[in-house]
């Protein structure tokens, strides 16, 4: 009945909405475009009949020209093409737009997973001492990376904003212009953004959208919780960045851009408390306090604009504490509540707002630690020497080394990188740069390599306050994870450095890579297991263990529901900190506005506190369900191991989908795969460009491929009713299921119909829609569903109305390709033409990439 209600609430005030503001488009004054809007519906019919017929892009495509069109050239036709490109990006827009600012009405502060609930639960439950025991120590972060899977410019996402608002006053007149203004405004990035360019987007949200959602959340759980003996500690709710400072295959990331952009952490969230203080001197106009609160003001001021001028977290709480002692002695205390909001604020984010993090792959560092090797020791034969001595030697030698002695860039670079954190923890505080985390993390050498770096550059021991964060992405990382762990709690260098840090060791699990490398279901089993080896062998060491999760927004790369699967994880599994990435689209559509960005930290917040405190056998495995999971993940990284191994593999994505173009584009200032130019291999290839390659041929292997094979093998054997008890009393086999079903719901295999002709490529096309019906066939048998997502009317509803905006745009996309291959003397501009549609296909699925 809930859902029933919910479903029409989204049809008055998403499907309605989107009709009758969609309608304002074939009125709109677009160059050459006034026709695009009658032209459209036509398309999409072509192509959902079309595909029903099994026919290809080319053939649908040349029908709508034939049809409804009386251009005779190609240049004419490639044009319209490019103009109804331009025309359903601008749909894509207003549909995100009208569903954001329904997102209130669609979701209830009754939710299961909002503080009330959680609040209620507790209540109920007899649990609110264990909540409030729980929330001493727990948080939750959320780590802002640059990876480019989000295509609007900034000129475009602010347009979104104002947008989403008219659409929540129902402001016809407003929308009808800021339409006309997205007509106008380019969609394209000219220019390939900069690190800097990057960071300075996402501040844009930290700015206009974190400071007061997160300072809203916080003043919410100490109302809900807070006790006369009961307080909340303001790390409650973080946030990390890595833009400027994620060097893993950016070459443009150099430690004068790291610096800049910390620079502007600090400048940013000054400028934030400058302006609320300036609202809040509105209320507090009392004498003594107005002086004390106006000389602040002129602090922060000469903060944000004089170099040299600083100011500490410490300098701006002394002067609210002294504001206060004047209110409360002599104003009976008089908007406290406006004071106190303040220093919260001031608490949560410091001087840093977000903790900027180091990011480099573990192979580079290799190259740098034997060329500081080779300074120090003037060693003849380098190769002679063990990983493990280099950096043993390099850390006892107390040699200190300079950049400027160096000649290749990289390391010269990196060391100076190294020195500058001093700077930067001195301008924006220890939590402002924290942590180096080493991607492609195997060994021990890998860490330590961090620690010998910062010595040879100077650090003493005691000065080294930075945590040094293992990044385990591949089977055999996750594989090594527990032994390598082990070894460095074991090593008494490491042992004392981590002493220093308060014996908390950071690790990082990469579900982008592990999905691309070992299949979905099998490297969400293994990452399971990982966290449950590492957690049993840092309690016996004595280590508090926080595990950070590196997550993308699709299924496929470790996102899908997300509160769902951190509250399915066991007692088996610590439970200090939830943290993981977010990046691009899941910045937009899951944490773009304040309402969306409260709930959704909220959801965060109570699975954390739900897996503590709560009873809920679903969420403990036992041995049975164990080896069931293990079986079903081995049979399926079988299967997809074959596929990997398939001499098409990387020739299908390269020749048969967008995977060539990801890189042309100009939507992130990272190049699309690592090492040089040359024959693509598939350890090279990026999780994103991977993963979005699929999502673009609608066909999202790495979310289901193998599962089905899995399902189909215990079924064989008799043992399917084992799989659905599984199902039903585990509530991380189902997360998993349900988040493979949202991959397959976004998959349309008609639109590739042709390919399975082709002579190269239709033996291989053939293995993946086999496997894919298998999978959809058997988890619809398993879960009891008629259709994928049936129990998510307002997620499926969604989905189904993107896929139709955008099935047009897929038509001309996979029209190209075709084109592509044929070698014409125009190839430029179907090529430009696959680039230009691969914006509005990513944005308007939101999560697939």
């Amino acid at each position: 009945m809930m859902n029933d209600k919910k479903s029409e609430v989204f049809r008055q005030l998403v499907e309605n909405k989107f009709q009758i503001y969609n309608s304002l488009f074939m009125s709109l004054p677009y160059d050459k475009m006034t026709n695009i809007g009658m032209l459209l519906p036509f398309l999409y019919e072509e192509s959902k009949e079309g595909y029903d017929k099994a026919l290809s892009p080319e053939t649908i495509i040349n029908s709508f020209f034939k049809n409804h069109t009386d251009l005779q050239s190609e240049e004419q036709k490639i044009e319209l093409l490019f103009k109804i490109v331009q025309y359903i990006e601008r749909q894509v827009v207003l549909f995100d737009s009208i569903e954001d600012a329904a997102f209130q009405k669609l979701h209830s502060q009754a939710d299961s997973g909002t503080i009330p609930n959680l609040y209620e639960r507790a209540v109920q439950d007899h649990r609110l001492q264990e909540v409030r025991k729980k929330l001493k120590d727990f948080s939750v972060k959320i780590v802002f990376t640059a990876h480019p899977t989000q295509f609007y410019p900034n000129a475009v996402q602010r347009i979104i904003h104002d947008l989403r608002d008219a659409i929540q006053n129902d402001s016809v007149t407003q929308i009808d212009v800021l339409l006309q203004q997205l007509g106008k405004t380019p969609f394209v990035n000219k220019e390939r953004p900069t690190p800097l360019d990057e960071a300075m987007s996402i501040i844009y949200y930290l700015r206009y959208v974190y400071y007061k959602s997160i300072g809203d959340l916080y003043k919410n759980l100490k109302e809900t919780f807070e006790t006369e003996h009961f307080h909340l500690h303001p790390d409650i709710i973080k946030l990390g960045f890595w833009p400027g400072g994620d060097r893993d295959g950016n070459p443009f990331v150099t430690s004068d851009v790291t610096l800049e952009v910390a620079n502007e952490l600090r400048s940013s969230i000054l400028k934030c408390y400058y302006g609320h203080l300036k609202s809040l001197r509105r209320r507090l106009s009392f004498r003594g306090v107005s002086d004390v609160l106006e000389s602040l003001s002129h602090q922060l001021y000469q903060a944000i604009f004089q170099k040299d001028f600083k100011i500490s977290e410490t300098d701006i709480i002394s002067k609210i504490n002294d504001a206060e002692h004047i209110l409360v002695t002599q104003h009976q205390a008089l908007f406290h509540d406006l004071l106190d909001d303040y220093r919260d604020r001031v608490k949560i984010f410091g001087t840093h707002f977000a903790t900027l993090d180091i990011r480099q792959d573990s192979r580079v560092h290799q190259k740098i630690v034997d060329v500081i090797y080779q300074n120090i020791f003037k060693t003849e034969d380098i190769s002679k020497v063990s990983n493990n001595d280099k950096f043993n030697q390099i850390i006892s030698s107390n040699q200190i080394i300079k950049p400027e002695n160096f000649s290749e860039e990289i390391v010269k670079d990196s060391l100076q990188n190294i020195l500058n954190i001093t700077k930067i923890q001195e301008q924006n505080g220890e939590r402002g740069l924290h942590r180096y985390i080493i991607s492609n993390s195997d060994e021990v050498k890998d860490v330590m390599n961090v620690y010998a770096m910062m010595k040879a550059c100077g650090y003493q021991d005691t000065d080294i306050k930075m945590d040094i964060v293992p990044l385990f992405e591949t089977m055999d990382g996750l594989d090594n994870s527990e032994s390598v762990m082990r070894e460095l709690y074991e090593n008494p260098i490491y042992a004392e450095h981590l002493q220093r840090r308060k014996n908390e060791q950071y690790i990082m699990l990469g579900f982008s890579d592990g999905t691309k490398d070992g299949g979905y279901l099998k490297a969400n089993w293994e990452i399971y297991r990982a966290k449950e080896n590492l957690t049993k062998v840092a309690k016996e060491f004595g280590v508090k263990v926080v595990f950070f999760d590196g997550r993308g927004g699709p299924p496929a790369r470790g996102g899908g529901k997300t509160h769902d699967f951190y509250a399915s994880q066991g007692k088996t599994i610590a439970n200090n900190q939830i943290e993981l990435t977010i990046q691009g689209q899941t910045i937009t559509s899951v944490f773009g506005n304040k309402d969306q960005a409260k709930y959704n930290f909220e959801q965060l917040l109570s699975a954390g506190i739900e897996n503590d405190v709560f009873e809920n056998s679903k969420k403990e495995l036992s041995k049975r369900e164990r080896d069931l999971i293990n079986e079903l993940s081995t049979i399926s990284f079988e299967k997809y191991s074959q596929l990997k191994s398939h001499p098409m593999f990387v020739p299908y994505l390269q020749e048969m989908s967008t995977l060539e173009y990801y890189g042309k584009t100009n939507i992130g200032s990272r190049p699309s795969k690592r090492g040089a130019d040359g024959e693509l291999k598939f350890e090279d290839l990026r999780a994103i460009p991977f993963v979005g390659s699929w999502s673009q041929l609608k066909q999202n292997v790495p979310g289901f491929f193998g599962f089905g094979t899995a399902l189909k093998q215990l079924k064989e054997e008799g043992r399917f009713d084992d799989v659905k008890l599984l199902y039903q009393h585990s509530d991380f086999f189902k997360t998993l299921v349900l988040n493979s079903m949202m991959s397959m719901n976004k998959t349309y295999f008609p639109l590739t119909y042709y390919m399975r002709e082709n002579p190269k490529f239709g033996v291989f096309w053939n293995i993946l829609f086999d496997e894919f019906n298998l999978s959809k066939d058997l988890m619809l048998e398993l879960t009891g569903f008629k259709v994928l997502m049936q129990e998510e009317p307002l997620n499926r509803k969604s989905v189904l109305i993107r896929e139709k905006i955008v099935l047009p745009l897929l038509s001309i996309q996979q029209y190209a390709l075709m084109q592509i291959q044929k070698n014409p003397d125009n190839k430029a501009l179907y090529e430009k033409l696959v680039m230009r549609s691969l914006f509005g296909n990513i944005n308007a699925s939101r999560n697939s990439a």
